[in-house]
């Protein structure tokens, strides 16, 4: 490191020597030659600091075990550089998330120092590092040097840390213990996360990356919160540290009840001291986190049987010294959504409240508690006079705390007076949908749909009176609401009339298997792929590509049917893959919701995106046709490798222009003529990486199949991990396409259905449609 710090002050030297001649800094050949042979000199220590100094450690630490230490060390270097480079010049990883540590951690061994367990926790997604050879031997260590040197004005402004204690579950009625039990979130829970989604956007607060625990409630109230503040697309890490703190043998019971038959000083000794333990859980008790899938890639020793308030608050130490504070220290918002003992525990971390004041602090559910920290020093600043916090910490609340829950309170009291002796909808399992403000095009579109089913039910009406003609009709309409949507983006076409059209070589490569149940769920491997639900635009008939409508009633309906479906043939998986948009993202949320898996990784990566439709996108098929022809409709459409005209650099369609993707993206190339004019527009240097205009099946292929091939299959498949991929017709057609062999001249005539699961037996290679 010395040595590192020295090369670079000499060079810095040699610049400001010349400029303090009244000469300006010039490029001449002595520069070169001295620049050049000083940053080979940098980049040569750099690597010996980096790669030769740990191999040679570990030699002189342990020689007796020397041979056995260097053959794992070569293995997963050799691995790793290779898995590295395949994946580099193929595909990249998956945008601003994850992937980079996510696929890092399934290649290493569980042993290791603490940080290595962080790290190697399976979690979900994490913010994109970046990753090639010059970044890890060069720049990371530079930007170490330059923030210990210069911590003020060589570190970023940190970001901001945003605490959300998760709404109220089913069981905070009826006062129980619940701990790591995993209840659902109750009606009056959904409205505090909703609310405390609109403080953020009230108060201009928007996540970078969102932290949460392993239970539902948790993950649910992250959820509702993306939801409202329109950042569904984040990463979002579930791990095991922010869970609640465990009750032993006390879960699952009554407070009130416990304290009347154990004495009320023994409970509340239980509940308020830092160090008692409840007593422990057995070992074959049902109850007993050994006994859960969710945390089976944890050791024994890593499951609590029983634990103190003081032993929830410590566990949150390593995840906030190597991951939250890490975040923060690069300049991300990170909003952490867990529960009261463990928020409490990251509270006492960052003020440093001592034993006896940590008591008095609490977090109520669905108000943010936002810290601020200091450049350089990651030092809680102080609230400003007259700020919402409370006595001990440096954070604010956005709301006085207990206003929402008294007008929560009142609003019950309300609701039970007004629908009393009414059969009340129960809207406690009802599901939050992303709000859009729709276009005026779809607004005329949507009307003149209704329109037209009222002109078609007029026969209806007409002879309702008539047994037989209104028995035909009520299976008309039957029919109608069971249809799936399987055209590319309209919804028109039937199953039947799919595997009628079905051609020969199609039918080699699919078996459209009606018991599913010879697939032994349980030891084969098998991917399953399912189509995102139905959006106004296939309603509609609208190109939709890169545009991201959220899912209508009926598609929520497909998402949680296709759920129920692998949830009834016994189907389990270990890690989910979607793409960045809204609608696939709700669909493998309603998927995993229903089979009561949401606390598994969801990796989100823009490869798995709809093909971008160019200056198609947002227009109806009815349009385009009259504008371009028919004949170019059907080419732009059917063909494969057609790309629809492009759309232009500031169009709205055009996703450069989306802070979103312009912000996460960082494993797309850069494109040299937007870099220019957007530099030339701004008045300063601008980088600006080449986004898609118009893709044609080709295109989109292109970017699917190898992040199949390349990120999937050596990250799960070839791991025996059993994934489910929830994305988009086109993705899921070129995956298809690769896995089956299926020639080009039949891409077109292969259709998915929304919702239902297509199963991929990796050993048997082959597909089986599950209904």
């Amino acid at each position: 490191s010395l040595l590192i710090a020295s090369t670079n002050i000499i060079y810095v030297e040699i610049m400001f020597f010349q400029f303090s001649q009244g000469r300006p800094v010039s490029v001449s050949p002595g520069n070169y030659w001295y620049g050049g042979r000083l940053l080979s000199l940098l980049m040569g220590v750099t690597y010996l600091h980096l790669m030769i100094f740990p191999a040679a450690l570990a030699f002189v630490s342990a020689p007796s075990q020397h041979s056995q230490h260097s053959l794992q060390w070569s293995q997963r270097s050799i691995l790793s550089s290779a898995r590295v480079r395949t994946f580099q010049a193929a595909s990249g990883t998956s945008g601003y998330d994850s992937d980079v540590e996510y696929s890092s951690s399934l290649f290493r061994s569980r042993r290791g120092s603490e940080k290595r367990q962080i790290f190697e926790e399976e979690g979900g997604e994490t913010l994109y590092r970046g990753k090639g050879l010059i970044r890890r031997l060069f720049l990371r260590p530079m930007k170490r040097l330059s923030r210990t040197l210069f911590p003020r004005t060589g570190t970023p402004e940190p970001g901001t840390l945003i605490l959300v204690r998760g709404g109220e579950h089913e069981w905070a009625s009826n006062y129980t213990f619940t701990g790591w039990a995993d209840p659902r979130i109750s009606r009056r829970g959904k409205k505090e996360c909703g609310h405390a989604g609109r403080l953020l956007l009230e108060a201009g607060y928007e996540p970078d990356i969102v932290y949460t625990s392993r239970l539902r409630r948790s993950i649910d109230s992250a959820w509702i919160i993306s939801q409202e503040v329109g950042a569904v697309f984040l990463p979002m890490f579930k791990s095991w540290r922010l869970n609640e703190r465990n009750y032993g043998a006390l879960t699952g019971l009554c407070k009130k009840r416990t304290a009347d038959e154990l004495g009320t000083d023994q409970v509340l000794s239980w509940r308020q001291s830092l160090d008692d333990r409840p007593p422990a859980l057995q070992r074959d008790d049902p109850r007993h986190p050994g006994n859960d899938r969710k945390y089976e890639d944890l050791s024994e020793v890593e499951l609590p049987a029983t634990e103190s308030v003081r032993d929830a608050m410590e566990r949150i130490a390593p995840l906030w010294k190597y991951r939250i504070q890490r975040d923060l220290s690069n300049g991300n918002n990170v909003m952490v959504c867990a529960h009261g003992n463990t928020l409490r525990g990251l509270i006492k971390i960052i003020d440093g409240i001592d034993d006896g004041d940590i008591q008095s602090v609490s977090m109520p559910t669905g108000i943010p508690f936002v810290y601020r920290f200091a450049r350089g020093t990651m030092v809680p600043v102080p609230p400003k006079p007259g700020s919402l916090t409370q006595e001990h910490t440096s954070g604010v609340f956005l709301e006085k705390p207990g206003l929402l829950k008294t007008a929560l309170e009142e609003e019950e009291k309300f609701l039970e007076i007004s629908t009393s002796g009414n059969d009340g909808d129960d809207m406690s399992n009802s599901d939050v949908e992303i709000s859009r403000q729709i276009t005026a095009l779809e607004k005329s579109l949507t009307t003149l749909r209704e329109e037209r089913e009222m002109e078609a039910k007029v026969g209806q009406w007409e002879n309702q009176f008539t047994k037989k003609k209104d028995f035909i009709a009520n299976q008309e309409i039957k029919l109608q609401l069971v249809d799936r949507a399987l055209d590319t983006e309209s919804g028109d076409l039937n199953l039947d009339t799919v595997i009628e059209k079905e051609t020969p070589a199609m039918a080699e490569q699919f078996e459209l298997n009606p018991n599913i149940n010879k697939i032994d769920n349980t030891r084969d491997n098998f991917v399953v792929f399912i189509r995102h639900g139905r959006t106004p635009h296939n309603q509609l008939k609208l190109f939709t590509g890169w545009e991201d409508p959220p899912l209508l009633p009926e598609g929520v309906y497909d998402a949680r049917e296709g759920g129920r479906l692998l949830r009834k043939h016994g189907f389990e998986f270990d890690v989910v893959y979607t793409s960045w948009l809204g609608r696939a993202i709700q669909t493998a949320y309603y998927v995993m919701d229903e089979l009561d898996c949401l606390w598994l990784p969801m990796i989100k990566s823009w490869r798995l995106n709809e093909r971008h439709y160019g200056a198609l996108t947002g227009k109806s098929k009815k349009m385009v046709g009259n504008i371009y022809g028919e004949e170019k409709l059907k080419n732009w459409r059917k063909g494969f490798d057609t790309p629809p005209p492009t759309c232009s650099s500031y169009s709205k369609d055009y996703p450069g222009n989306d802070h979103r993707l312009e912000k996460y993206v960082k494993d797309m190339r850069f494109s040299f003529k937007e870099s220019l004019f957007r530099s030339i527009q701004d008045g300063r240097f601008r980088l600006h990486r080449k986004f898609p205009k118009s893709e044609s099946l080709k295109m989109c292929m292109d970017r699917s199949i190898p992040f199949y091939t390349d990120k999937i299959v050596p990250e799960a498949v070839a791991r025996g991990k059993r994934v489910l991929v929830v994305s988009h017709e086109n993705a899921i057609r070129g995956i298809l396409m690769h896995l089956c062999d299926i020639p080009e001249e039949y891409m077109t005539d292969l259709n998915l259905p929304n919702g239902v699961p297509l199963v991929y037996n990796v050993k048997r290679r082959c597909i089986s449609l599950l209904e």
